[in-house]
């Protein structure tokens, strides 16, 4: 928006004539609707409680990459519970605790299985 000298975001040049909003107004507004008036509450507790034993389920086998999109998915269904206020206070700190929990999961499992590769990369760009 700086470089563009422009107040708003919509008015952000995409190409050509085309400005950001031209693309993406629409779906702002429409996501926008949904994340805050007509996402399924019950739903995404369901989800949130999903994504995160399958999760933990991957981590344990192993899996890190796919647990980490789990991880990721609970994060959002989190996220949205939380846009739609079906989330107190007190229970927002518990549910990030367990999607940072999750992350970590992912982050130790993947440093992990790199050490154990031996860290294939490191040698492809050691000087």
């Amino acid at each position: 928006m700086y470089l563009q000298n422009v107040e708003n975001v919509f008015d952000l040049k995409w190409v050509g004539n085309v400005t950001y909003g031209d693309v993406h107004h629409r779906g702002e507004v429409e996501f926008s609707k949904y994340n805050f008036e007509m996402a399924d509450i019950p739903m995404l507790f369901s989800l949130f409680q999903m994504y995160e034993k399958e999760c933990q389920r991957l981590i344990e086998g192993n899996l890190v990459l796919p647990a980490y999109d789990y991880c990721l998915k609970c994060s959002h269904a989190f996220n949205m519970l939380d846009a739609r206020g079906a989330i107190s206070v007190t229970e927002r700190t518990s549910y990030i605790a367990r999607v940072r929990t999750l992350a970590r999961l992912c982050a130790t499992g993947y440093l992990q299985s790199r050490e154990e590769q031996g860290y294939p990369l490191l040698n492809k760009f050691s000087v």
